[in-house]
C-alpha cells in the first residue's frame, strides 16, 4: 500500500520577486470566486416585487445570516455580513470542490485559514485601539496583573493560530483518513481475492471501494466542513463583536 501525503501541487512558478508559485490552492480559489460570482449574477439578476421561487430562497438565506450576525455581533455590527458571508461560502464551495478529485480543498491548506484568522485577529486589534484608545489596548496585555502580560501575549498569537489549525486540521485531517481507508480498501479486495488469475484482477471491480468511501466523504467533507466553516464565522463573529460593542457599552468601558 504505496500512500503520500503531500501539499498542493505547484503547477507554475512566475519567475518575479524570487518566483511566485502558482498552486492547486490557488487554482481552486480562482474556481471558487468564480463560482460565487456566476451563482449571484444569475440569482440577483432578475430581482421582482414577486419573486420566483429562486430570489425567495435567496432572500431567506440572506436575511437568515444577517439574523446570525445581529444575534452574535449586534445590529450596529450588521455591515459584517458580507465579510461573513464570503467567509463562510468561501470556506463551504472550497471544501466541496475537493470531492471532485479535480481540484484540492482551498481548506486543506493552512495557508488559507490563516490568511481568514489573521484577517479576523487585525479586525479585532483595529476595532479595539478605534474604540478604547491604544493605551488601553496596550494596558489590556497587563490584566488583570502586570506578571501575566507575556501569556496575555501569547493568548493573543495565540488566537489566530488556534482558528486556522482547528479549520485545517479537520478538512486536511479527514482527507488524509479518507485515503488511507481508500487505500487499506483496495488491499483487502487485493488479499480476499488475489487468488484470481492476473487478467481477471486486471479488470475486477474494487468492490470493497464501492460505496464506502462515499459515506465518509459525505462526513469528512460535507457534514465536517460545514461544521468547522460555521465554527470559524461564529468565532469570527464573536472575536469582531467583542472588539466593537454597542456605542453605550463603548462609553463605559472607556470610563
Amino acid at each position: 500500500m504505496d500512500i503520500s501525503v503531500n501539499g498542493p501541487k505547484i503547477y507554475y512558478t512566475i519567475p518575479i520577486l524570487g518566483g511566485i508559485n502558482i498552486t492547486q490552492t490557488m487554482v481552486t480559489l480562482l474556481a471558487v470566486t468564480i463560482i460565487l460570482i456566476v451563482v449571484s449574477y444569475f440569482v440577483t439578476r432578475n430581482l421582482t416585487k414577486r419573486p420566483s421561487s429562486i430570489q425567495v430562497i435567496a432572500e431567506k438565506l440572506i436575511s437568515m445570516l444577517y439574523g446570525l450576525v445581529e444575534d452574535t455581533m449586534g445590529k450596529h455590527n450588521s455591515h459584517f455580513t458580507p465579510f461573513i458571508g464570503t467567509i463562510f461560502l468561501s470556506s463551504i464551495v472550497g471544501t466541496l470542490l475537493g470531492m471532485t478529485q479535480i481540484f484540492r480543498s482551498a481548506t486543506a491548506d493552512l495557508s488559507v485559514t490563516l490568511a481568514w484568522a489573521i484577517v479576523t485577529t487585525l479586525l479585532v486589534w483595529y476595532y479595539n485601539i478605534k474604540n478604547f484608545g491604544f493605551k488601553a489596548w496596550l494596558k489590556g496585555f497587563t490584566e488583570p496583573i502586570v506578571v501575566m502580560t507575556p501569556m496575555n501575549i501569547v493568548s493573543e498569537i495565540a488566537t489566530p493560530v488556534s482558528m486556522a489549525f482547528r479549520h485545517f486540521g479537520n478538512v486536511a485531517g479527514g482527507s488524509v483518513l479518507t485515503a488511507l481507508i481508500y487505500a487499506a480498501l483496495a488491499a483487502l479486495t487485493n488479499f480476499v481475492f488475489g487468488w484470481l488469475p492476473e487478467a481477471v484482477l486486471a479488470v475486477f471491480p474494487p468492490i470493497f471501494q464501492i460505496g464506502i468511501p462515499a459515506f465518509l466523504s459525505i462526513y469528512f467533507d460535507l457534514f465536517s466542513g460545514f461544521v468547522q466553516a460555521l465554527v470559524f464565522s461564529l468565532l469570527t463573529m464573536v472575536y469582531i463583536g467583542a472588539a466593537n460593542p454597542p456605542p453605550v457599552e463603548k462609553a463605559e468601558e472607556s470610563k
